[in-house]
């Protein structure tokens, strides 16, 4: 049995000071607030574990290679423009460099205090599109690299079919494919995840999925944590329209996707009553306003969700920015330039959001509670961003850089600002170098 001992922490009921929590086989046994000092000390603020409930590994190395023209070989312009440069990233990636390079954005994810990470994996084949002899071995490299960095991951494998409404796989989609859904339904089968990995599903979006497919996939996946991209662009909505007379989350309530088991990851064009149909379906939204803001897709009506009961989770994309606290402000302070007032979330309901691990398929995670999974992060208070701060209002003031240590399932992982497995930064450079030369 272990025993950590908080300086502060934010425990469901709120702030305390003093906090000694034991731990045993992962998970936590008793929370006692005001104890002595003893055991193994956790010096500053100590919130749960993070959830990144959405995360594209791979795109982590087109960060700063696609914000202007200056720095690299793609343009600027939209989401659409944007897409080519990954589209160009998607075809150097091999299960070894894919494994390097999720290696080391995961070390960066648990530096930033996430303990689970939703990934949303569609590069399964060669870039031609063959199959590896291993048909998940770009799959099994996600995992294994999740196990190596010290966090647990939920590989939302995703299933890709078309180009777009009717349309052909373009050239470099085709390694994203399997054909059919049953092809996909064969292959995901075959994976066989170890204890900190859980095998989920996702639609990549209703113009990459026909219709008929995203019904069968929804019979097939019952049970499974399910993810989609909804309505993130404005032209997704127009030809969802154009081709089936609805929008998007009509489209997916028809085909009978909709409900708590999944999450819709954007949903930043919602239209008509597609709020309430997130509602009454217990479908979860995920914002990624990082992500959001940097292709310049607009700001999602993240206030409107939740006071319609929709709950909602955050998730880091595209991975310009691993950081939970700024995902968490971002949805605050857009919310704050669209109404013009101050004070849109609660910071309960912003840890909330960045804490919650059940549409990750782990329920029993995210909160310091007996029983809980025992995931620790502790933000120091002696920061240049953090110093005399008021300890309850450090989601509101703390970055990524002021965590010291991380906790996942009961092992340090990070301590004194440093993975004590990973040298991130170095792993990322040679990774992300070795990509581009």
């Amino acid at each position: 049995m272990l025993t950590f001992w908080a300086e502060h922490a934010l425990l469901p009921g709120g702030p305390a000071d003093a906090v000694a929590i034991e731990v045993a086989e992962g998970r936590i046994t008793k929370v006692t607030p005001g104890g002595r000092r003893r055991g193994d000390v956790l010096a500053g603020v100590t919130l749960p574990g993070f959830a990144n409930a959405h995360s594209h590994v791979f795109h982590r190395a087109l960060r700063g290679r696609t914000q202007n023209t200056g720095a690299g070989t793609f343009s600027l312009g939209s989401f659409w423009t944007w897409r080519e440069g990954m589209y160009a990233l998607s075809q150097r990636l091999e299960p070894d460099s894919y494994y390097r390079l999720a290696r080391a954005v995961y070390a960066e994810m648990v530096l930033a205090g996430i303990t689970t990470v939703g990934e949303f994996h569609y590069l399964h084949h060669s870039p031609g599109g063959r199959p590896y002899s291993d048909p998940n071995a770009m799959g099994e490299a996600l995992i294994q690299a999740a196990a190596d960095a010290g966090l647990r991951i939920t590989l939302l494998d995703t299933l890709y079919l078309a180009g777009g409404f009717g349309l052909p796989l373009e050239p470099a989609q085709r390694r994203f494919g399997d054909g059919s859904l049953e092809a996909w339904l064969d292959r995901v089968e075959k994976l066989d995840p170890p204890g900190h990995a859980l095998i989920g599903g996702a639609v990549h979006s209703v113009r990459a999925v026909p219709d008929e497919a995203i019904a069968a996939f929804a019979c097939s996946t019952e049970g499974r944590p399910v993810h989609v991209h909804l309505s993130e662009q404005r032209s997704e909505n127009e030809a969802c329209r154009l081709e089936h007379g609805c929008s998007p989350t009509e489209l997916l309530e028809r085909c009978g996707l909709l409900g708590p088991d999944l999450t819709a990851v954007h949903a930043t064009h919602m239209a008509g009553h597609d709020i309430d149909l997130l509602r009454r379906s217990g479908t979860t939204a995920c914002f990624c306003p990082t992500t959001e803001r940097d292709l310049a897709d607009g700001l999602g009506p993240a206030r409107a969700l939740a006071e319609a009961g929709v709950r909602l989770s955050l998730g880091t994309d595209s991975n310009a920015i691993v950081d939970m606290f700024e995902e968490a402000r971002a949805m605050e302070m857009h919310e704050r330039l669209v109404s013009e007032e101050r004070g849109r979330f609660t910071a309960g309901e912003l840890l909330d959001a960045m804490t919650r691990h059940d549409s990750l398929g782990w329920p029993d995670a995210g909160r310091i509670e007996v029983g809980a999974r025992a995931d620790l992060v502790t933000v120091g208070l002696t920061t240049p961003r953090t110093a005399g701060i008021d300890p309850s209002g450090v989601v509101y003031a703390a970055t990524a850089a002021d965590i010291t240590d991380v906790i996942v399932d009961g092992r340090r992982i990070v301590a004194g600002g440093r993975h004590l497995r990973v040298d991130a930064g170095a792993e990322l450079a040679a990774a992300i170098g070795g990509l581009w030369a």
